[in-house]
């Protein structure tokens, strides 16, 4: 995966849609060296996985090994993206101001990104020393060994974002950015004692405030949190520095998110072998004649891809292509086409294995398997709640010219299909059962994803191989950075006190449980569209779970309820970046699009409300 610009947001987006952007020379050793940590996990991980159900004889250091590598892998994929520039920000509002206005402000986010590191690099020095006293269980090494990639990412991290500020920094920008920081912490360091006196209203001013001007200055939102989170705590607390990078490490480390590299990966080798289209030609082959035959046949392609690569973005890449030009063909307006790609993108991000629900999963305590049957469950009903929009729209299509297929064809695409249609079924039994964990069915889907992709779907040549393994990297390091940052920045703003006065808010709002589920509703659909859904999910989980099992609202009602909002958050304009990356797949201008996907957004809140009123929807299957 790869990124791209276009006029309102920077976004990853599959390889295999736009060119990928080439690294810097002096970051090779590094690329293969994540390359080198990402085939590893995955061996230690089949391994770990052999040995205790075909031998029964678990490997005890597996975890540990695989922990350190993760974290190294993180590090550096965070580093390699920052070098290739893939990192999630926000760019709607750099887009509003004049060139020369824009490239001021471009170089005051990179100053904020480097003055931010010089600050913490110390910290995760003393971190990793501090580390080093304690030794771990099974390889009985120093665990400052595992923390040291912190240090060491942020030293590559600082380096690149140096060398940036060399090659686009206009001279007077940089000196008059660099002179405004100073300013501002100097400021704010002779007010520290005002800032004290203040109490919870330096949420609003550091938390929130200082987070929305990173996030308009185009700042990348992992770094967005780590900025607010610092300067709240130099300048409001007596809180060392050395806890910003604990809480990164702790947000990063979780041993369930081991699978997000993995699943990533299988998005990539979706895309590669084409194992997608495969199931989208099967589809078309079974509805493509009916009325509204292709809306629905895109609808179930995205339901059914989303079961293997877990990513919205590869689910659109795959399905887009496909399906588009027939689409056209048969009097599909594009934007129409747009407005059912991203809602249905949407629906489909409950469908396991998603790396959504993998880390909702590890930060609110939640079983990951009940999150999966579930989320195949809730992605029915927006499925439904889409289909009958379409079926209304294509009241008057006209599909007299188009003939039912033959059942030898129908069966032939079935074949071809069924090696790629059994797979999102194996990870979410295997999962839901109990018989693996999610990171250890991500391993197995992934290996067999590749093997079948070799013998049936053509193949993937090694250089392909490697760019996967280093674009796996850069996304996934993007990924856990910003959960580490949005981890120090929950963890700094339950130790306010502000979790319980936002309990005891909520928890007296008339109306009960439904009230609460319903403001749930439109704080997770405004976090959507503006920091994508995982770093809300970090934030925000912590303080809300104990507040709805208060209520006594089951655990998987509430997850499925804030996972959808938060989806169709992303997918909502002026701003869900969501919405952007579908334009910028199917080449739609966001103008002509952003007027027809408001049905759809209105038929996925009819049905989210459905589910938030329903409790059954999300615990039926468990």
């Amino acid at each position: 995966m790869t990124l791209a610009t276009d006029e309102a947001h920077e976004f990853v987006v599959p390889a295999e849609t736009l060119e990928a952007k080439p690294g810097s020379s002096w970051m090779r050793p590094v690329e293969v060296i994540s390359a080198i940590l990402l085939l590893s996990i995955i061996g230690m991980l089949l391994a770990g996985v052999v040995s205790r159900y075909i031998f029964s004889r678990p490997i005890v250091w597996i975890d540990e090994a695989s922990s350190i590598a993760f974290l190294w892998l993180a590090m550096l994929g965070t580093a390699i993206a920052i070098d290739r520039s893939e990192h999630l920000r926000l760019t709607v509002f750099l887009n509003t101001l004049g060139e020369r206005k824009r490239e001021f402000a471009e170089t005051f986010g990179l100053i904020l990104m480097g003055a931010f590191l010089l600050v913490v690099l110390p910290a995760a020095y003393e971190y990793a020393v501090g580390e080093m006293d304690i030794t771990s269980s099974a390889l009985n090494i120093p665990v400052g060994y595992r923390v040291s990639a912190i240090a060491i990412g942020m030293v590559l991290m600082l380096g690149l974002v140096v060398t940036q500020l060399f090659k686009t920094a206009k001279l007077r920008d940089f000196i008059v950015a660099a002179a405004i920081v100073l300013v501002v912490l100097a400021a704010l360091w002779f007010l520290t004692p005002v800032l004290k006196s203040f109490g919870n209203a330096n949420i609003l001013i550091f938390l929130v405030g200082a987070t929305a001007i990173c996030l308009a200055l185009g700042v990348p939102i992992a770094f967005c949190f780590g900025i607010a989170t610092l300067l709240f705590l130099g300048f409001t607390t007596t809180m060392p520095l050395v806890v910003v990078v604990s809480r990164m490490d702790e947000g990063m480390s979780s041993l369930i998110l081991l699978s997000v590299p993995v699943f990533v990966l299988l998005g990539c080798i979706l895309d590669a072998t084409g194992m997608g289209k495969a199931i989208v030609d099967f589809l078309a082959s079974m509805l493509g004649h009916v009325k509204a035959g292709m809306s629905y046949v895109l609808l179930g392609s995205l339901f059914l891809v989303s079961g293997i690569s877990g990513s919205k973005v590869s689910d659109m890449a795959t399905v887009a292509p496909a399906l588009f030009p027939e689409m056209k063909r048969r009097g599909h307006k594009p934007k129409e086409m747009i407005a059912l790609l991203a809602t249905g993108a949407a629906m489909a991000d409950t469908v396991p294995p998603s790396i959504v629900l993998i880390v909702l999963g590890s930060v609110a305590g939640v079983s990951i398997a009940s999150l999966f049957t579930s989320g195949f469950a809730i992605a029915m009903v927006l499925l439904i709640a889409l289909a009958i929009l379409a079926r209304i729209k294509a009241s008057r299509e006209n599909v007299d010219g188009f003939r039912r297929p033959s059942l030898k064809l129908i069966g032939k695409t079935a074949l071809i299909a069924a090696p790629a249609l059994v797979l999102p079924f194996i990870i979410r039994s295997a999962v839901a059962s109990g018989a693996a964990t999610a990171t250890e069915v991500s391993t197995i889907a992934v290996l067999y994803a590749f093997i079948i992709g070799v013998v049936l779907y053509g193949g993937i040549g090694l250089p392909r191989i490697y760019r996967m393994l280093v674009e796996t990297a850069a996304m996934s390091g993007a990924i856990l950075l910003i959960l580490g940052t949005a981890a120090a920045m929950a963890w700094a703003l339950t130790q306010t006190g502000f979790a319980f006065q936002l309990r005891d808010m909520l928890s007296g709002l008339p109306g009960g449980w439904f009230t609460f589920m319903l403001v749930s509703i439109v704080l997770f659909m405004l976090l959507g569209c503006v920091l994508e859904g995982l770093p809300a999910i970090v934030l925000l989980a912590p303080i809300m779970f104990p507040i709805a099992h208060a209520m006594g609202i089951n655990d998987i009602h509430y997850s499925m309820v804030i996972v959808t909002a938060m989806n169709i958050g992303l997918m909502a304009p002026p701003i869900g970046v969501g919405f952007y990356i579908a334009c910028k797949i199917g080449n739609v201008s966001p103008d002509e699009a952003m007027g027809a996907i408001w049905p759809y957004i209105g038929a996925m809140v009819l049905g989210l409300l459905a589910i938030a009123a329903v409790p059954w929807f999300s615990t039926a299957l468990l």
